[in-house]
C-alpha cells in the first residue's frame, strides 16, 4: 500500500488498493446523489463485492437514481483526538442488481447488507466504480 504526499494540502493521496480495503473495513457509508438538480445524500449500511459497493433500499429515490446519472459513495475514519483520519470516495453509476447477480451475492451471505429496520428492502444495488480516491490526514 502506497501513498503519496500532497505538500500543497498536507494530505496523503490513498492508492487504490489501501481505499479498496478501507471501504472493506467499514459497512455503513453516504451515497450521493442528484435528485431535481439538487444534491441528496443517504446513509446506507453496505458490503463490498469486487470493486462493487452493494447496498439494499426500496423503491423510492434511490432506486429511481438507477441509471441516470453520476453517483457517489463515500467512507471516511476518523480520530478527533489525534486530529487524524481518511476519506474514500467511489464515483460511478448506481444500477440495480440483476436476478442473475442477486444470486451470487446471495450466495456470498453478505450479511452487512440486511436492514437495518423491519421495512422491506427487496432491491439490491451497487455503485459500479469508475474511479475509487482517497486521502488521509497524516498524524503530526
Amino acid at each position: 500500500m502506497v501513498a503519496f504526499f500532497d505538500e500543497r494540502t498536507g494530505l496523503e493521496t490513498i492508492d487504490r488498493d489501501e481505499c479498496l480495503w478501507l471501504l472493506a473495513t467499514l459497512d455503513v457509508g453516504r451515497l450521493a446523489i442528484v435528485e431535481g438538480g439538487r444534491p441528496l445524500v443517504f446513509p446506507v449500511n453496505y458490503a463490498m463485492s469486487g470493486e462493487d459497493v452493494v447496498f439494499r433500499t426500496a423503491a423510492g429515490t434511490k432506486l429511481d437514481a438507477a441509471d441516470r446519472g453520476p453517483v457517489c459513495f463515500e467512507v471516511d475514519g476518523i480520530d478527533a483526538a489525534d486530529r487524524t483520519g481518511w476519506s474514500v470516495c467511489v464515483s460511478g453509476r448506481l444500477e440495480e442488481v440483476t436476478a442473475t447477480d442477486r444470486r451470487r451475492l446471495d450466495a456470498l451471505r453478505l450479511a452487512t447488507v440486511d436492514p437495518w429496520t423491519d421495512a422491506p428492502k427487496e432491491h439490491w444495488m451497487r455503485v459500479v466504480a469508475r474511479s475509487i480516491t482517497g486521502r488521509r490526514i497524516p498524524r503530526r
